[in-house]
Parts: C-alpha cells; sequence; structure tokens
C-alpha cells in the first residue's frame, strides 16, 4: 500500500492553505509543497463567519464550497509540482476552516466547528479524504486542540534535552518534548491573529512583512499589561482558543483607555502580547529546555522572533528549517500524518495533551 500521503491545512490566521506531500516510508519525508491565498471575498466570508450573522448556515454551506475548491486545486497543482497522478496518494488529511472552538462549554460538551465538504474534496481530488479530526477528542472530553504535538513527538521526539516547538500560526501553541519521551501541549495565546487584523485595518496589507511595522514602532507596557489580564492566560493546561477570544471586538475593548496610542506602537505591543505570553508559558513549564524551534507564519516575523530570544535568553530561538521542516510545512504535514493514523486505525490525540479520557482514532474515512 501507498506510504503517499496529503496534508492541506488553512489556519486561523486566514492566509491561505498550504498542501504537502510526504512520504512515511521511512520518517517523514516532504515530497512537495503548494501554498494558495485565499480569494479575498472568501478570506471575508470566513473572518465574517467567525460570528453570528443572517442567514449564516447559508452562506457556510456556500463558503465551504469554495474553500474545498481551493483546497482541490492546491492539491492538483501539488500532484503536477512532484509529478504523481492522484491514484499513488494513499489519503488527504483536510483540517477545514475553524469557525467556531468552544469545547467543554455551555453544556459540558460543548463544540468545534471546522467548515470542509470531505465528500467534495474527494470527488474533486480523486483521493480518499480524512477530515474532522477534532471532535472525536471534544466528544472523549478533550479540548480536540492543539493536535499536532504527538506529531512533534512522531518526527522530534526522543531528543537528549527537553526540547520546545513553538507554532506562531494564527494562534500559539506549545508542544514540549521531555528527555524522558512525555509530552505536553497547549495553546498559549494569539500567534498572528492580532498582529495581521490590525496589519490589515491600518496598512492594508495581509500581515506585517517580517514584523517592520512593529519593529517601527515603542511597545505600551501599559497597553500589554492590560491586555495580559485575559483569564485565558492564567488558565492551567489542557487548553485551547481561538478568535472566540482573541478577536477584534476584544482589542477594541482594550484600547478604549489607549486611544493617543500611534498604532505602529499598538503593533508593537501586539507583537510583545504573543512574545511574552508565549516565553512567560516556556519558562513556566519547560525549565529544562534548552531550545525552541519555531514554525508557522510567525517564524518569519523578524522582530517577533527578536522579541521571543531577548525574553528567553537561556535557549537558543530558531526557525525549524534546522531541524528538517520549514515552518509552513510543519501543521500541514502534522495533517498528512494524522490521516495515515486514521487509515491506519491509530490513535491521534494525545491525552495529556488534549485533556480527553483516552488515546482515541481521529476523524471520518471519506472515500473517493
Amino acid at each position: 500500500m501507498s506510504t503517499l500521503f496529503i496534508g492541506v491545512m488553512s489556519g486561523t490566521s486566514l492566509d491561505g492553505v498550504d498542501a504537502v506531500m510526504v512520504d512515511f516510508a521511512s520518517g517523514c519525508k516532504v515530497l512537495g509543497h503548494q501554498a494558495l491565498p485565499f480569494p479575498e471575498d472568501l478570506k471575508q466570508t470566513l473572518l465574517d463567519l467567525n460570528q453570528s450573522g443572517f442567514n449564516e448556515l447559508h452562506h457556510a454551506a456556500l463558503a465551504t464550497n469554495a474553500l474545498v475548491k481551493v483546497y482541490a486545486h492546491a492539491i492538483e497543482l501539488l500532484l503536477a509540482h512532484v509529478g504523481l497522478p492522484a491514484s499513488s496518494v494513499r489519503a488527504v488529511g483536510a483540517h477545514g476552516q475553524t469557525v467556531r472552538h468552544q469545547p467543554s462549554l455551555h453544556d459540558g460538551t460543548g463544540y468545534t466547528l471546522q467548515l470542509n465538504n470531505p465528500s467534495l474534496l474527494a470527488e474533486l481530488s480523486g483521493i480518499p479524504v480524512v477530515a474532522d479530526f477534532r471532535s472525536k477528542d471534544v466528544a472523549a472530553g478533550g479540548q480536540g486542540a492543539p493536535l499536532v504535538p504527538a506529531f512533534h513527538q512522531y518526527v522530534w521526539g526522543g531528543q537528549a534535552s527537553t526540547t520546545v516547538v513553538l507554532n506562531l500560526g494564527g494562534m500559539a501553541n506549545l508542544t514540549i518534548l521531555g528527555e524522558d519521551n512525555s509530552v505536553m501541549g497547549f495553546d498559549c495565546g494569539p500567534g498572528n491573529v492580532l498582529l495581521d487584523m490590525w496589519c490589515q485595518q491600518h496598512l492594508g496589507q495581509a500581515f506585517d512583512a517580517q514584523g517592520a511595522w512593529g519593529a517601527s514602532g515603542q511597545s505600551s507596557a501599559a497597553l500589554v499589561s492590560s491586555l495580559l489580564t485575559e483569564p485565558f492566560f492564567e488558565l492551567p493546561p489542557p487548553k485551547s482558543t481561538g478568535r472566540d477570544v482573541f478577536h477584534a471586538d476584544w482589542l477594541k475593548h482594550h484600547l478604549l483607555s489607549f486611544s493617543d496610542l500611534a498604532a505602529a506602537d499598538v503593533q508593537a505591543s501586539l507583537a510583545e502580547l504573543t512574545a511574552c505570553s508565549a516565553s512567560s508559558a516556556i519558562n513556566t513549564y519547560a525549565t529544562t529546555a534548552e531550545q525552541v524551534w519555531v514554525c508557522g507564519g510567525g517564524a518569519y516575523n523578524v522582530h517577533l522572533m527578536m522579541l521571543l530570544q531577548s525574553l528567553l535568553p537561556q535557549l537558543k530561538v530558531a526557525p525549524t528549517d534546522e531541524i528538517g521542516l520549514p515552518p509552513l510545512q510543519v501543521e500541514a504535514a502534522a495533517f498528512a500524518w494524522l490521516a495515515r493514523q486514521t487509515v491506519l486505525g491509530l490513535p491521534g490525540n494525545l491525552p495529556a495533551v488534549t485533556g480527553a479520557k483516552g488515546l482515541r482514532i481521529l476523524g471520518g474515512i471519506y472515500p473517493a
């Protein structure tokens, strides 16, 4: 049977889709990577769907179809790039687009909702699709996130010292790989979501390239202190978060007392928030670590990386390129691995990370 799997990932940052083909014949070898941006109208619709609105079920259904067509196009381009037919791929792991994430809330079970139409993706791609990874973990009492620490353990576990992997996507999440083969992981706060939102609002750009705009401002210690009063930061792991907590109105509320701050100073403060919340979690839960490997789009934010290094002077802070996977390939490769786990009938979650009652086989399989 084929050892080739494709992972498709579109994260909270809403910047687009990453698709990678991975060969798991021996370890984890990425054969190709394709990235596609979202059309602006689709990006705005997906952003709007993070909050309730008029006729949202109808809009969500149509946005889902449009989303999956971007997924399918990314897969088509990826197959052409590596020069392989769809029939050579065992399955696609498609996470979907998270629009609500409220595990354990409301009725004690809560829910996590990712827009996806795996039946349509299987039809368009001609490849079996594995999807809906998070719901099973939530049903078992877990957070449903983060799921990537299990993959981090697979590719980077067993080191001689404690290793930290920091994913700076829309949200920031940590994986702590102990030298005793233990694994801890949790969301530690916002990653790029507020930075991108503020940059879009004031510069009309999707993101702050290399963090240059944030670096031009002066961080406000008072604003950062206000932002850090968010109760989420004080919650013990396991914990996960999303735009349900860190959104435009949340930031607007905190800025009411800081109307005199220049926009660049707010951007500098938001970078400080991401760096402070991540470094605080690392200093609390990874006291014996020697290095922090950074993945996700935030790994290319030079200003943010410098802030992290200044707050963690005892550690080496570097992008995951140095340990074999470029930052923008890690999460997509993780969902290729999760698809493999499901197809092989193996668990994909780590109860110590998500808080689930036990190991679970995640997701459902949709035949081609």
